[in-house]
């Protein structure tokens, strides 16, 4: 270690201490016998005064629980279809915003440099102070269609989420979140009257695999159920690592699993490239990504992609008709090169209606009752 320079423990704390700083009073939250109870994940961290939650962002002080507030780490521009959203408002485009923290620990994950902040010291730490106001505001002059909560986990910063969402909401956008989707029936409670669309990460079919990332499949499970019956447009994603979740067996487990919730549910099988603890694992082969693809629309799925391979993989980039089988949005990565449906969603050779929300807000919505930064208790 070179003099006057921070060890990675100083370095962490210091991170740690700005991050305490920008903060409001959590919102999702019992008293449990003096504790503090945690609702935003599935882990519902049981939180003594001092201690923090598994995301290392929530924690307890002065008898409250307080959870991230006021700034972002990223905000990007970007297509919908990037996210990954194929039947949600394609072409849109949409700002990202994302925060520092996450409640899973993936040795794959694609976004660890924001995830990761508080656990490894190789992560990004910048902050960027900033009001919802100001950020919708932004979303605005880029012509933003959508807001989407996304680049660390959203669920552990909902409070966040929810204050922008409103403020977007009235502003006459659609708001969604990119999710691991390990969540409660109370987060997605709160957040459902601001938001209208979930992509959720479908991991694996394991339950031992997801311990070793640090969360539940049945969690993950019963909020893809939940967001269903709650009304949400959701979309699952899985990031197809050799070796870890590819073989045939788990593969067709998770497609049973959508077809179980909803045969319309858009599934995403995006290709791995080596990434964070994981560089010498191989990339993902395009032929595997359309046997997964393949094996979804064997399980009885409607609509399957394959992403992250722009070009390789043919119509399973494409949105088809389930009835008639003509093409009706042709895409090359995130680029939309043809799209024949009006904003029913409907197939221009059969009329068939295709799942998913075609249609901009016809006008600004408003609340009666807006997310505030006081604490709100909720009941399990």
């Amino acid at each position: 270690m070179q003099p006057n320079q921070p060890s990675n423990e100083t370095a962490d704390k210091a991170l740690a201490a700005r991050l305490d700083r920008l903060t409001a009073p959590g919102r999702l939250t019992r008293e449990e016998h003096g504790k503090i109870r945690c609702l935003a994940c599935a882990h519902r961290c049981l939180l003594s005064e001092g201690q923090r939650g598994v995301c290392k962002v929530r924690f307890v002080r002065e008898g409250r629980l307080r959870v991230p507030f006021g700034y972002v780490n990223g905000v990007g521009l970007d297509p919908i279809e990037k996210k990954p959203f194929y039947h949600l408002l394609p072409r849109a485009k949409t700002l990202t915003f994302g925060m520092l923290g996450c409640n899973f620990h993936c040795p794959f994950c694609q976004n660890w440099i924001t995830s990761q902040s508080l656990r490894d010291p190789a992560a990004g730490d910048s902050v960027r102070e900033i009001s919802p106001e100001e950020l919708v505001a932004g979303a605005k002059r880029a012509g933003a269609q959508l807001v989407v909560s996304s680049y660390n986990e959203p669920l552990i910063t909902a409070e966040w989420a929810a204050a922008i969402f409103q403020k977007a909401k009235e502003a006459g956008m659609l708001c969604a979140l990119v999710s691991n989707g390990h969540g409660t029936p109370e987060v997605l409670e709160f957040l459902r009257p601001v938001t209208d669309a979930c992509n959720v990460d479908l991991k694996s079919f394991s339950e031992r695999a997801y311990r070793k990332l640090g969360g539940s499949l049945r969690a993950v499970l019963e909020t893809i159920r939940k967001a269903r019956e709650l009304g949400l447009w959701i979309e699952a994603v899985t990031l197809l690592v050799p070796g870890f979740n590819d073989s045939e067996e788990e593969l067709r487990d998770m497609a049973r699993f959508l077809v179980s919730v909803s045969p319309d549910i858009p599934w995403h099988v995006t290709a791995f490239f080596p990434n964070y603890k994981m560089t010498n694992t191989p990339p993902t082969r395009a032929r595997d990504a359309l046997r997964a693809a393949q094996i979804g629309v064997e399980e009885g799925l409607r609509f399957v992609y394959t992403g992250n391979l722009p070009g390789m993989v043919g119509e399973w980039e494409n949105t088809r008709c389930p009835s008639c089988g003509a093409t009706l949005i042709q895409r090359y990565g995130f680029h939309i090169t043809r799209n024949a449906l009006d904003e029913e969603g409907r197939c221009p050779e059969c009329g068939a209606r295709i799942p998913g929300v075609w249609r901009r807000p016809s006008a600004p919505q408003k609340f009666t009752e807006k997310p505030d930064r006081g604490e709100r208790r909720h009941s399990p």
